[in-house]
């Protein structure tokens, strides 16, 4: 068992803990209060005690969106597997055959206290492939899995154009990149109704044939994981949206940069969004509109937000330095804080396991000296699944 006291516990739902416990058993969190005589019965002298000095207690931070180990760091083409662009659909592709688990972006993601990322396909095609929900420390991939698939990909706007137009090849406009998913959203409905009809009466039809793309795009169909739509122009945002409400399928909308010009109508529409990067400069012209209070505006229009790094383009530890520029530029900073936890493993969903502090998740627990929203505040452990995967050294 691990027991952790004597700190700030932020559960990042209602309730909050000025002096409180958290009581773990294996990869387990077993209880959670402000009374640790409430767990005397359950401790042992072979109990690991950690004591927090007074410090912050927070869930893992989950980065909802990003590449990591998907592009390697400083390897360059060898390491480059995120864009298959010879094909712009191509659902069928998995995240989980391509992330490289050594990279060392992942050990620089726990020491800045990030144990969760959904990692996946770039937005060079407009269907990527599969993301996938994973943890940022073990042995394998096999054995960092929250859940795969998570997501299916799905890119608007310029990238998908500017890939194709260079191959002469649509898509070259942001109609064929529409008419292309609907296309392919259209031959899977069909598909899958063949094989329910084929399914009910398998003694007069014929088998129909195997497609692996059409299978893929199944799992959206079914509601089983959400469309996960890069868009950053408002109108490529709305596109998104006309295209799922077509076919009513679940979607979250990633990065989001027009999202304030429209906060009205994703208000309406209920649905949820991923913004980000933060740190980066308008390198494209989608980006002209990019500001800092885009996710502040969206939260207090009642929108649904997590904030993503989309690693390598800001370096995955600076997820909790991207909310705190939230903060600085009008969000609340509990809103930030649930941004990279609560909300961000709501809108991915993997709740049922990451991104709160209650009996029952996994223990995935970061340890501030102080408010992880100030700038000069340092992870000191970070655990994961139960362990201590990262401890910085004291120097009192």
């Amino acid at each position: 068992m691990l027991l952790i006291y004597n700190g700030k516990i932020m559960t990042m739902i209602d309730t909050e803990y000025d002096n409180g416990y958290i009581l773990c058993d294996k990869d387990k969190i077993i209880a959670v209060g402000n009374d640790i005589k409430e767990v005397d019965g359950l401790l042992t002298a072979e109990v690991n005690k950690i004591d927090c000095r007074g410090g912050y207690v927070l869930p893992g931070f989950i980065d909802a969106h990003s590449h990591i180990g998907m592009w390697e760091d400083a390897v360059g083409f060898e390491g480059d597997d995120g864009n298959e662009s010879t094909d712009p659909v191509t659902p069928q592709l998995r995240a989980i055959d391509a992330v490289y688990h050594a990279d060392r972006a992942f050990v620089e993601a726990y020491e800045g206290g990030v144990t969760s990322v959904v990692t996946g396909p770039g937005s060079a095609n407009v269907i990527g492939g599969q993301f996938a929900a994973i943890k940022t420390f073990g042995r394998s991939v096999d054995e960092m899995i929250i859940k795969q698939p998570v997501a299916m990909k799905v890119a608007f706007g310029e990238n998908p154009k500017t890939v194709y137009n260079e191959k002469h090849q649509s898509p070259m406009t942001r109609m064929a990149t529409a008419a292309i998913l609907r296309e392919n959203l259209f031959k899977a409905k069909e598909y899958k109704e063949l094989w329910e009809e084929y399914k009910k009466n398998t003694a007069e039809l014929d088998k129909p044939e195997f497609d692996f793309k059409l299978e893929a795009l199944v799992q959206v169909l079914n509601g089983e994981i959400p469309l996960k739509a890069h868009a950053h122009r408002a109108d490529d945002i709305i596109t998104a949206m006309r295209i799922a409400k077509e076919f009513n399928l679940n979607i979250t909308l990633d990065h989001c940069t027009e999202g304030y010009l429209i906060k009205d109508i994703l208000a309406e529409a209920g649905l949820p969004v991923i913004v980000g990067p933060m740190l980066t400069d308008r390198s494209k012209i989608e980006l002209r509109n990019q500001n800092l209070k885009n996710p502040g505006i969206l939260s207090k229009y009642g929108v649904k937000v997590a904030i993503m790094t989309d690693h390598p383009c800001v370096p995955v530890q600076h997820l909790c330095m991207c909310a705190s520029l939230a903060v600085k530029e009008g969000m609340e900073p509990k809103e930030a804080l649930k941004a990279i936890t609560i909300n961000a493993a709501e809108i991915v969903g993997i709740a049922d396991r990451v991104g709160s502090l209650e009996k029952g998740k996994d223990a995935d627990i970061v340890i501030y000296d102080g408010n992880p929203l100030e700038m000069m505040t340092k992870v000191q452990k970070t655990i994961i699944n139960g362990t201590v995967v990262y401890e910085r050294v004291r120097n009192d």
